[in-house]
């Protein structure tokens, strides 16, 4: 049987070979727990996780090795890990989630161009994103408008199936009126931001320009974004294929 050291250690080894760092989706999918005798192993990653003796956090699900903290920060451009961080890594790094989450699902993913250069943990979001060129789902204007979403997931026949907007510090009122123009699709449309702004997307949804389509938009935080992204992982993992997520948001 394998004890918690063990555990602890085969956490601690997938993270070095990550550079030092992982999500817990990264953690789930490659910490390998068949020999664990336990009936609850992805809570056991967590909690190891969470043991501030070997690991310390950045961003919600993403933990690092105490022993490589310098490196790791360094990395990301960070002094220490309680700074505000850049809002370049704030908004890449929820754009990574959302597109390693329709990768998952087995959805089309898609980034703009003015951000594929953009890091993500250890990779630019041009390499994370599955579709290289977005695809010419409709007349060239509503395909230059959607070119500008942070994320867009396609489905099988090649149409939009979700619209992402992070809105870090930008006016959430821009990102409206951008899925206001695309609305004519049958596509669901996501503001991703802090849950202090929710306020703030409520309010701006008030404006007679979303009367008649205001039930179209849904809010996801940034905690809520990261725990859909963790248990994404977790379900490709037990049931290697993954139910659509038309219920998270």
């Amino acid at each position: 049987m394998k004890n918690s050291v063990t555990q602890h250690q085969q956490v601690i080894e997938v993270m070095e070979e990550n550079g030092g760092f992982a999500t817990l989706g990264h953690l789930y999918q490659h910490v390998d727990i068949s020999d664990w005798k336990t009936k609850t192993p992805f809570k056991t990653i967590n909690r190891i996780a969470q043991d501030n003796r070997f690991f310390f956090k950045i961003r919600p699900v993403l933990w690092a090795l105490k022993s490589k903290e310098k490196e790791v920060l360094s990395s990301f451009s960070i002094e220490k890990p309680k700074d505000k961080i850049a809002e370049t890594f704030s908004h890449s790094y929820f754009q990574g989630l959302l597109l390693e989450i329709g990768n998952l699902s087995g959805l089309g993913t898609f980034g703009p161009n003015q951000d594929k250069n953009r890091q993500f943990l250890s990779k630019p979001l041009g390499e994370v994103s599955t579709v290289k060129a977005i695809y010419p789902f409709s007349y060239d204007p509503f395909i230059n408008r959607a070119k500008t979403v942070d994320v867009i997931w396609f489905n099988d026949r090649k149409m939009p199936t979700a619209f992402f907007e992070v809105e870090h510090s930008t006016d959430i009122f821009n990102s409206l009126i951008k899925f206001a123009d695309l609305t004519d699709f049958h596509s669901r449309f996501v503001i991703v931001a802090d849950v202090a702004r929710r306020r703030e997307f409520d309010s701006k949804l008030t404006s007679t320009v979303f009367m008649n389509i205001k039930d179209r938009f849904s809010y996801l935080t940034y905690e809520q974004l990261s725990e859909l992204h963790t248990r994404t992982h977790m379900l490709t993992k037990s049931l290697k294929k993954l139910p659509f997520l038309n219920d998270q948001f």
